[in-house]
């Protein structure tokens, strides 16, 4: 087999390992991760005829995964009223990154959503308390400061995946306590 040839029979063996964890980080649903590794054979198989053999197996299925997860985002986002989705995709072959952005026209709040939003973030802020030190601290840098996954890795001398172990955590235990304190 030439170096930069197709051969999808191998696929599950050589790629399903390195695309489902390159998934996990970014999506944090093994379940998800699962169907999008799928989608990413799928849309492999039929689009065969498209392989130029320009790079490698490999690189070429993971242009497909990294469309199938902007899709992703795309579809539960496109449900929301307002929505930013921003997904970096650094890795040794390609470097890029996908902002999407949807708000709602700022004439449609009204005093009932303003002050439920005040109430929502003191209910945020009270449910925070709950959180470990270092969940509260990452929670704030990656959703509140908005820092990136490297930088608050180097900062905290942390791996990716460690991150977004701790911010589903994070989000979790957010989760059930506004469910109790808030809804």
């Amino acid at each position: 087999m030439a170096e930069n040839s197709i051969d999808p029979e191998k696929w599950v063996d050589r790629y399903a390992d390195y695309l489902f964890n390159y998934t996990i980080v970014r999506v944090n649903d093994r379940e998800v991760a699962n169907d999008i590794v799928s989608e990413t054979f799928l849309a492999g198989l039929n689009s065969m005829k498209n392989f130029k053999g320009e790079a490698t197996e490999r690189t070429w299925l993971i242009s497909i995964l990294k469309r199938k997860i902007i899709d992703h985002y795309r579809r539960i986002n496109s449900n929301k009223g307002q929505a930013e989705v921003k997904m970096n995709f650094p890795d040794s072959e390609n470097e890029g990154e996908w902002l999407e952005e949807k708000v709602l026209d700022p004439s449609h709040r009204n005093a009932e959503d303003q002050m439920e939003n005040q109430e929502l973030g003191l209910a945020i802020l009270k449910c925070m308390e709950q959180l470990n030190e270092k969940q509260a601290r990452i929670f704030k840098m990656k959703t509140i400061e908005g820092l990136d996954t490297e930088t608050i890795c180097n900062e905290l001398n942390i791996s990716p995946s460690n991150l977004w172990v701790i911010i589903h955590r994070a989000r979790t235990t957010l989760a059930q306590c506004l469910e109790k304190n808030w809804f």
